[in-house]
């Protein structure tokens, strides 16, 4: 997978590229292409933000994280598109249980029945 990680104040170095791509990696196996990732990593101050865009079928994922550890910033950007991407595959799941879930009105069978 081909992920764009731009960067305008640090040097995206092998070692952050290679930490980046490993947390996609992850993602990957969910079993949800990931179309045209896109990360981005800027610096205030002390603290690191790390954004991540990536297109789903039908939806899209967004995520950010902050940290004072580079490396820990893209551990929790990875985490909460983790969370995105669960939650949007037990969707259709979640919807059948709670459909399934509703009491379907049983009508009473009638004197002239009995």
């Amino acid at each position: 997978m081909k992920i764009e990680i731009t960067s305008k104040i640090i040097d995206i170095t092998p070692a952050i590229r290679e930490r980046i791509e490993s947390r996609f990696e992850k993602l990957e196996r969910l079993q949800v292409p990931l179309i045209t990732p896109h990360v981005i990593i800027s610096k205030e101050r002390l603290t690191y933000i790390v954004e991540a865009t990536a297109g789903i079928p039908n939806g899209k994922l967004f995520a950010q994280a902050e940290h004072e550890d580079l490396y820990a910033a893209i551990t929790d950007l990875g985490q909460k598109l983790e969370r995105q991407l669960n939650r949007h595959t037990e969707k259709p799941l979640a919807r059948r249980a709670t459909a399934a879930g509703k009491d379907i009105p049983q009508t009473e069978p009638d004197e002239a029945d009995a």
